[in-house]
């Protein structure tokens, strides 16, 4: 029993230490890249290089968040565990879409 626990966590450390941070800015009301395609387990930071407030959210069934509001400089990440396609947009200017491609 104790041969298995230790191979999960094994599993877990493994997968977790492979993962990476990507970063996408939020500058002049738009995302800075419209498409990106990441692993899952991988981590997106949200930087706010605009001198007002983003509200990063998804509605997507694959994951679905709202990072609420935040001013210039400050930042907010999220991690995909799920494959698949994640809509990514502004609940304050309705203009800014991305799209995130989680591959397995």
């Amino acid at each position: 029993m104790k041969y298995i626990i230790l191979s999960i966590l094994l599993f877990f450390i493994a997968q977790s230490a492979y993962a990476e941070e990507f970063e996408v800015g939020q500058k002049n009301k738009q995302f800075t890249q419209q498409k990106m395609t990441i692993k899952k387990g991988d981590s997106v930071k949200f930087i706010n290089e605009d001198p007002f407030f983003h509200n990063v959210f998804s509605l997507s069934e694959v994951q679905s968040f709202d990072l609420g509001s935040y001013p210039k400089g400050e930042f907010k990440s999220v991690t995909f565990d799920k494959p698949g396609t994640v809509e990514v947009e502004c609940a304050i200017h309705p203009n800014m879409h991305m799209t995130i491609e989680v591959k397995e």
